[in-house]
This record gives structure tokens, C-alpha cells and sequence, in this order.
């Protein structure tokens, strides 16, 4: 039986994990507690599951979790994943999984060399539209992929968000919070091993929270630029108008993940609607991955480390107003401008 640990509950998407250990299918894990920051919130999880809060994180490790699921503050990730990973955990984190470059370097010494994993949570992988999208792009009927542009823009919500999401030190920055999401997709429809990265963000509040940010990336064949906000009117029928249009040397596909639908465009075809295939819950891979311990997750230890690294250097770009050189296998970050 897995036995698998929730270390911070302080997001909302501490629900993708609880959801699915909470499936008939799912009875073979055994939830052997929860820790937060407030112990009330650990609590209130704590006894909906049925299981134990815990006030102390490191006594929830040190009861042996086979794996660990990060739900916390944003900015107080990376010490919960070393702490799993010194603990002999795996882990999977929503993202970000940490808010600095320099927190990453530590988690991935932390992780060579052992046979430990950590897989990130990019849900959009598994959205319907981004599988049949994929499936086209995979065909070649589009050509090669030159250009991506991408719009995430996210309800507020002010009033039910607490204080340590406007604080900039817990935060992290919108780009390494939203347009990792957006970056990931990218290099799936466009693979590339090193990209050039651009950031800026606008709308900045007294506190130093922004409330735009735009990410570009250039790599040996695309140009990539990912738009996120949180500033969605909050009369739309949606939390966000989330999209992206991707133009390939032979056509085009515009994929609207909020309305489910995907428009495919090509030099022999005209505009259709793609059929849609089932998708993946968020954490339902993961899961199923570490339950039968043969099947690697979707989004490998690799994969985690790599398009973290890639938002942070973005974030940092946007604050630094430098250019960062990505490269998915390496822990250096490059200022374009200074070499």
C-alpha cells in the first residue's frame, strides 16, 4: 500500500490530490497525514480525509511517506521538497515548485544520484484540446511549428486569496506561477534543448505584486510568447479566456482550452473543429505512476527541473530586465547582456 504524505495545503490545488485519493480506484493509498503553516487549515484537510494534521513537517516525514504531494506557499516549496527528498520521498509538487533559481540548484543536487522522482503538476498536458492538438502537430499536417503565442489571463478574486499571495518574497512572480503552464505546452508542440528568454511584467500594486506579465522564448525554429494575468473581468463567464495559437509552415491550429474546442487550418483543408479525446486529471497520472511503480509519470524529474528552470529565468529576466539563456540540461543561467 503507498503511503503518501500532503505537506502544505495553502493552495487551492491542494484538491487535485485529495480528489484523487479520494476515488474508489485509489483505496490502495493510505494518507498518513497533512502539515501546513496553519495548523487549522491542516486540520480542516486533515479531518475531511480522515487522517492526521500534523503541526510539525518534519514529524509527518519522519512517520515514512513513500511519496510526497506540495500543496503549500509558494515560497516555502523548495524547503518542503528538500526536506522530502532528504527524507528518501518522491515528490510531486504543484507549481511552482520553488521561487528561486538558486532553491532549484539545491533541489536538483538534492535528487542526482539517487532513485528518487519529482514530477510537476502541468495539467494542461492532459487538458482534451492540448492531446488532439498534439496528435495534429505530431501528423505533420501543419508543417514545422515557427511561432506560438499564448494567452492565460486568470480571475483575481482578491477578497478569498490570503496575504501571502500579494507578498512578493512568498509569490514568487506571475510568470513563474502562470506562464509555466503556458512555456511547457510550448515545448511540446515545438521541442527545443535552448531558447534565448525575454520577461516583463506591468501593473504593479503598492506591495510590488504585478498583475501582467508576457514571456518570450526564441529557440533554433520557434518563437514562443506567453501572455498571463490576473486580471480577467470578473463578469466573464470564465476564470480565464485561456488559449494558444500555433502557426506551422503549413497551417494553423487555435486551441481554446476554456470554450474546449480546437480549429485546425491547413493549405489542403479547410477551418474544422477537432474531435476531442478523454483526458487526464491533473494528479491521475502521477499516481498511477508511483502506484505500480513501472510506468514513469508524464512529466519526468527532467521535465520538472527543466521548464521550472525556464519560467524562473523568465521571472528573473522580467525583473532583471536582462535576457536569460535557457538550456534544459544545465543549472547556469547566462545574462545575454553582459557577455
Amino acid at each position: 500500500m503507498p503511503k503518501i504524505a500532503i505537506v502544505g495545503a495553502a493552495h487551492a490545488h491542494v484538491e487535485y490530490v485529495l480528489d484523487e485519493l479520494a476515488r474508489p480506484d485509489r483505496r490502495a493509498w493510505e494518507l498518513l497525514g497533512i502539515s501546513d503553516t496553519d495548523p487549522a487549515l491542516a486540520e480542516r484537510y486533515a479531518e475531511r480525509m480522515g487522517s492526521t494534521a500534523f503541526a510539525e513537517t518534519q514529524a509527518l516525514l519522519d512517520a515514512g511517506p513513500a511519496v510526497v504531494y506540495l500543496a503549500g506557499r509558494y515560497g516555502e516549496r523548495g524547503r518542503d521538497a528538500l526536506a522530502a527528498l532528504r527524507a528518501g520521498a518522491h515528490v510531486i509538487a504543484d507549481k511552482p515548485l520553488c521561487t528561486s533559481l538558486d532553491e532549484l540548484d539545491e533541489i536538483e543536487r538534492a535528487i542526482d544520484g539517487t532513485d528518487l522522482t519529482l514530477t510537476l503538476l502541468l495539467e494542461k498536458r492532459g487538458y482534451p484540446e492540448t492531446i488532439a492538438a498534439l496528435e495534429v502537430v505530431d501528423s505533420g499536417e501543419l508543417g514545422d511549428i515557427v511561432g506560438i503565442t499564448s494567452s492565460g489571463p486568470h480571475k483575481l478574486n482578491a477578497s478569498a486569496r490570503p496575504d501571502w499571495f500579494f507578498d512578493p518574497t512568498q509569490y514568487g512572480g506571475i510568470i513563474g506561477d502562470l506562464a509555466v503552464h503556458d512555456l511547457d505546452a510550448a515545448l511540446l508542440f515545438a521541442p527545443a534543448d535552448t531558447a534565448v528568454v525575454h520577461g516583463a511584467v506591468a501593473g504593479r500594486d503598492h506591495r510590488g505584486f504585478a498583475r501582467y506579465g508576457v514571456a518570450t522564448m526564441q529557440t533554433q525554429s520557434t518563437i514562443v510568447t506567453a501572455e498571463v494575468s490576473w486580471m480577467t473581468p470578473q463578469a466573464s463567464d470564465v476564470h480565464g479566456e485561456y488559449r494558444m495559437r500555433l502557426v506551422g509552415t503549413r497551417g494553423t491550429a487555435e486551441i481554446h482550452w476554456a470554450r474546449s474546442r480546437v480549429d485546425v487550418t491547413t493549405e489542403e483543408r479547410p477551418t474544422r473543429a477537432l474531435s476531442l479525446p478523454e483526458g487526464r486529471r491533473p494528479a491521475q497520472d502521477a499516481l498511477d505512476s508511483f502506484e505500480d511503480g513501472a510506468v514513469p509519470p508524464y512529466s519526468t524529474t527532467a521535465d520538472a527541473i527543466a521548464i521550472t528552470r525556464l519560467a524562473l529565468l523568465a521571472q528573473r529576466a522580467a525583473d532583471s530586465g536582462s535576457a536569460m539563456r535557457w538550456t534544459r540540461t544545465t543549472r547556469t543561467a547566462i545574462d545575454e547582456e553582459s557577455r
